[in-house]
């Protein structure tokens, strides 16, 4: 379970999406990294024998995905740029490793810690990648200030150590399906902050597309609910 979720959640996953978004649009990337409930959906039908997928929760990770889409079809268009398809076509596999690593974390992780299920990967994730940093970043000096450090720490401890933690603890009591819908959120709340602290207009598009994932959410989320015997 160790090598599986360190390969497929944190080293190859994100260090794919990393280099790919030297091409691909914030925007298009998101769209493709929002297969992964597909992926976790598909992938658990077969693993997990309690997340069977059912007509209704297909039907709502499909209209979820949908949605995603539509917030950020604009940038559909520069799949045409230099080696943004070909880099799209490579960022592809990210979302499909993420799941691979979700689905295995749930059916092989039971009675690991959150915290170590998190922070054990995160580890070898680190000694894996520093050699390979070295190698790529040959002949490029180092410039460290104060505003890329601190947002590394941030990245470091809000965007990965905790959020990592807490969905790996809620990946032991929640359907992996289920759980794999919060990336959906992400373009959602990215669209509040733009709107909020960056004075970007929330258009038709964007209001249509953040209804059909709210839709597709509780559409998923309500199939996965099990009915309560009744007596």
């Amino acid at each position: 379970m160790w090598i599986l979720n360190t390969l497929c959640t944190f080293s190859l996953s994100y260090g794919i999406l990393y280099w790919a978004e030297q091409w691909v649009p914030s925007g298009l990337a998101a769209v493709l990294f929002a297969t992964f409930p597909l992926w976790v959906a598909l992938l658990a039908h077969f693993v997990l024998p309690g997340e069977r997928l059912t007509a209704m929760s297909a039907a709502g990770v499909v209209v979820g995905f949908a949605g995603v889409a539509v917030i950020f079809s604009e940038d559909f268009g520069k799949l045409l740029g230099p080696r943004v398809a070909f880099a799209s076509a490579v960022l592809l596999f990210c979302p499909l490793l993420s799941a691979l690593g979700s689905v295995g974390v749930k059916k092989w992780g039971e009675g690991i810690h959150p915290l170590l299920t998190a922070a054990v990967p995160m580890g070898l994730t680190g000694l894996l990648m520093a050699p390979a940093v070295w190698v790529a970043a040959a002949g490029h000096s180092l410039h460290l200030t104060l505003a890329p450090v601190l947002a590394l720490c941030y990245l470091a401890v809000v965007g990965s150590a905790l959020p990592f933690t807490l969905y790996f603890g809620l990946l032991k009591r929640l359907p992996a399906t289920q759980l794999s819908l919060i990336n959906y959120a992400v373009p959602i709340v990215a669209v509040l902050v733009g709107a909020l602290f960056l004075s970007e207009p929330v258009t038709p598009r964007v209001l249509a597309g953040t209804a059909l994932v709210i839709a597709g959410v509780g559409v998923a989320t309500r199939a996965g609910k099990k009915p309560v015997p009744s007596g």
